[in-house]
């Protein structure tokens, strides 16, 4: 008997817990959405009415209440259908495992096409999604979905290229988005000549964990910007090392279990103070 209101005891916890974690990453997927201002005021007018109807005892509107409450799974999925579409098309779309070597090749694809770019002084703007998803840069670029390689990289950044402008964002080994606006730094403390794709590199890194990789349209030189600090004037093969170092040593965190967990929450980052090697117009 003892043993059996044991069982029952841990069951309720069981559910509790399951129930909590549920309703946490629930709230953590909503918030920062476009729809969570319908689900928050959804919910606030679904309480309200409710505890009016109890107070009250109004027996039809309680009725209403909870027959409607049936119809609220589909209206989550009617309000946040591109979020879920997308969610699981890259579930669909990504592998259970990244391995280094992956990562490595991934790498060495950003490298060549910057090389290539740097030598023809064609100006280019590189973001590298990690765990924090790109959503608000995303949504005012262009769907491009393909495989990264050096020549469709090169032809993008191509001058008078009708998707030359703004940034290009990658996720794993596919361009995802091309013609990103990136946000751009507010800091005061910046050389005044710096350039709009570098501030927009700073601005980005700011907000996320997203790596940038900038070539400079006027002299050729490649930049990078991480959490908030910009690196200028590396070459081909500095910008490799420190790519290694971010991208493949979080190579365990790229796999598919960190991946879920990343969908379903943000990270905040406190970006360090921007490093800027010397002064380039742009």
């Amino acid at each position: 008997m003892v043993d059996l209101d044991l069982l029952l005891r841990w069951r309720s916890v069981l559910e509790i817990f399951i129930l909590a974690v549920g309703i946490y990453f629930a709230f953590t997927f909503i918030r920062g959405t476009r729809g969570a201002p319908v689900v928050y005021g959804f919910i606030v007018l679904i309480l309200s009415l409710t505890i009016l109807a109890k107070a009250l005892k109004l027996a039809v509107l309680s009725w209403i209440l909870t027959t409607f409450t049936a119809f609220s799974a589909v209206a989550i999925l009617v309000i946040f259908q591109p979020e879920l579409r997308r969610i699981l098309a890259e579930l669909g779309t990504r592998p259970l495992f990244n391995t280094t070597h992956e990562q490595r090749e991934n790498i060495e694809i950003i490298i060549q096409a910057i090389e290539r770019l740097a030598d023809a002084r064609i100006g280019a703007l590189i973001g590298l999604e990690q765990s924090i998803q790109l959503q608000e840069v995303v949504e005012s670029g262009i769907l491009v979905d393909c495989e990264a390689t050096p020549e469709m990289l090169e032809t993008i950044f191509f001058p008078n290229n009708a998707i030359h402008d703004g940034g290009v964002i990658i996720r794993g080994d596919r361009i995802a988005y091309a013609a990103c606006i990136f946000p751009l730094t507010q800091r005061q403390d910046l050389n005044p000549s710096l350039g709009t794709r570098h501030r927009a590199a700073i601005g980005l890194t700011e907000e996320t964990d997203a790596v940038v990789v900038i070539v400079s349209e006027e002299t050729g030189s490649i930049s990078h910007a991480y959490r908030g600090q910009l690196v200028r004037g590396v070459t081909a093969e500095k910008l490799r090392a420190f790519l290694t170092s971010v991208l493949v040593s979080r190579s365990q965190s790229r796999n598919f279990f960190a991946w879920i967990r990343a969908r379903l929450r943000e990270r905040h980052l406190t970006p360090g103070p921007a490093v800027v090697s010397k002064s380039e117009t742009e």
